[in-house]
């Protein structure tokens, strides 16, 4: 059995991708194959009330301005009945009134309808009525130790914003604030029978770059043999912004990629941002997906089922590794940036075999970046690690119809096929594979906004089925973390926009506690950094990008 993992979830939107996230875990136990692949205590802890059931609480660790969690139950839970629980429980709430910011009106709307604070817009069609905050659709209890309201800051306003990198730096070295943290990490980390390590959901494009930096910094120096996995999470990006706030948000993403890279075993930018820089890019499009890109609400639910596959391998009952070792196996030559792909759903045909599915997908996989990179057209990486989930598992006895005999069709078992098929794809590349019989729950509070040429498997119908989209309740996955050379191009992207007559302009950055030298060491180290993923291909890529702009 693996270890177990404390989760530190920082900031707003990180907030979104862990509600959807937990509330996917807690439908895997409702639906787990028996014997179960996934060993839910890696993430999730148990308690029992009397002659009640076994209620699952995230091991969590979550910081959130005022104003930013709404109102939770007593119990500390979002949207269940409550379930009998024999430990002791919390109510958190943040009431507006005095001087408190108003609460969000827009359906947990980010950037792309926002003012580019991730101020809301109004609500969208196919959302619940009640979800404004990440709160409204938690479907899972919490232990009283899990939040933590910062109350120097508020989550919704125009003025006493958490908006700079070194805010968040400022906050984790208050010692009141220190101790908080440390009080409820160290909570969770001493009911661990065998802690593999940690995961941190970090928002990036705001002040909580900073808090994840000390929090990163604060692990790497206080559990160094344990593996700390960062993804950093960022919304989708409206087209047009506050020039100064996008400069800020652009200052926080580089600062927050170096810092949390440095002292992190393994970082993974997550967006269904087309862009990370000031210049926006379309968001990513899915074929089988009509979701709106300006709800936290929907992108965040995409994110968490990505997520939830990536992490697959590290969470698996028969695993032998740890976190640790799954990140080494990716970060090797200095490449502590790797990418996400997905492919959500997989497209596949019902009754369809693993070998011929794989085999109709010979000129290329079908999935979309999800690190706001710049897709390259030739396949190319260093190393991956790739999880599919949810596809039939049964060997067909001969090739499609119509189609020569595939050597896919010869492999043992699914792993050996799925590995088969990596090497030919990524020819050089250090795969590892993973193949589960259980696909991705996505009944609610998962957003109902598939295509209605899925089935209630989510597999592809040759026209569109009877019923809603609101009848899909699970769909297979097929996701990737990659190290690649598109994480070139974004990290001395990042570089080349925040020149020197620049950062000049927007000088106030420095009064939230930022020095121009740790900002240039910050810049430097991106430099570094993106060089480890220099290819002939991706360096000429860039300086076409360079002479463009």
């Amino acid at each position: 059995m693996p270890g177990e993992a404390v989760t530190l979830q920082l900031g707003h939107y990180s907030g979104c991708v862990g509600a959807h996230w937990w509330g996917l875990q807690a439908a895997a136990l409702r639906s787990a194959p028996e014997p179960a692949e996934l060993h839910a205590a890696a993430l999730l802890r148990f308690g029992r009330g009397p002659g009640g059931p076994e209620t699952p609480t995230p091991r969590l660790v979550a910081l959130e301005l005022k104003g930013g969690v709404g109102s939770l139950r007593p119990d500390g839970a979002g949207t269940e009945p409550p379930v009998s629980w024999d430990g002791a429980v919390a109510d958190y709430r943040d009431r507006p009134g005095g001087g408190c910011a108003p609460r969000d009106t827009g359906s947990c709307r980010g950037d792309a309808a926002g003012d580019g604070k991730g101020n809301p817009g109004a609500a969208g069609p196919g959302v619940p009525p009640s979800v404004r905050l990440w709160s409204d659709f938690l479907n899972v209890h919490l232990h009283p130790k899990s939040l933590y309201v910062i109350r120097q800051y508020l989550h919704d306003g125009d003025c006493g914003c958490l908006e700079a990198f070194g805010q968040g730096e400022s906050l984790l070295q208050d010692p009141a604030c220190v101790e908080e943290v440390e009080d409820r990490l160290h909570f969770y980390v001493e009911e661990c029978d065998s802690l593999q390590g940690f995961q941190v959901l970090c928002d990036l494009h705001n002040g909580f770059s900073g808090v994840g930096a000390k929090v990163t910094e604060l692990l790497h120096d206080e559990y160094s043999r344990k593996g700390i996995l960062t993804w950093g999470l960022t919304p989708v990006l409206g087209a047009v912004g506050d020039p100064q706030n996008s400069f800020y948000r652009l200052m926080n993403t580089a600062l927050g990629i170096a810092h949390l890279s440095r002292h992190s075993s393994l970082f993974c930018p997550l967006s269904l941002s087309g862009s990370l820089g000031l210049k926006p890019q379309p968001p990513v499009t899915f074929p089988y997906i009509k979701y709106d890109a300006s709800l936290n609400y929907h992108s965040s639910a995409i994110l968490a089922a990505a997520l939830d596959t990536l992490t697959a391998p590290y969470r698996l009952c028969s695993s032998q590794g740890s976190m640790l070792h799954f990140a080494d196996s990716l970060t090797f030559s200095g490449r502590k940036v790797v990418a996400a792909w997905a492919a959500l759903p997989f497209p596949a045909l019902p009754g369809s075999s693993l070998p011929d599915i794989l085999s109709a997908h010979q000129q290329g996989l079908p999935w979309k970046l999800l690190s706001s990179c710049r897709e390259q057209k030739l396949s190319c990486c260093f190393a991956q690690s790739v999880v599919l989930r949810g596809i039939c598992q049964e060997k067909s006895s001969s090739s499609c119809p119509g189609l020569p005999p595939s050597p896919l069709h010869s492999c043992e078992s699914p792993e050996q096929l799925l590995q088969q098929f990596l090497h030919t794809q990524f020819p050089g590349a250090f795969s590892t594979s993973l193949v589960l019989q259980q696909p991705c729950d996505t009944r609610p509070p998962f957003p109902q906004f598939f295509s209605p040429l899925l089935t209630r498997r989510g597999f592809l119908l040759d026209k569109a089925q009877g019923f809603s989209s609101a009848g899909v309740e699970s769909v297979p996955v097929l996701a990737a973390l990659q190290s690649s050379p598109v994480l070139h191009w974004l990290l001395s992207g990042l570089c080349r926009e925040l020149q020197e007559p620049r950062v000049r302009r927007w000088s106030s950055f420095g009064t939230a506690g930022l020095e121009q030298d740790d900002f240039q060491e910050a810049l430097e180290e991106l430099r570094t950094l993106s060089q480890c993923y220099q290819t002939g291909l991706a360096a000429d890529g860039a300086e076409d990008e360079a002479e463009s702009d």
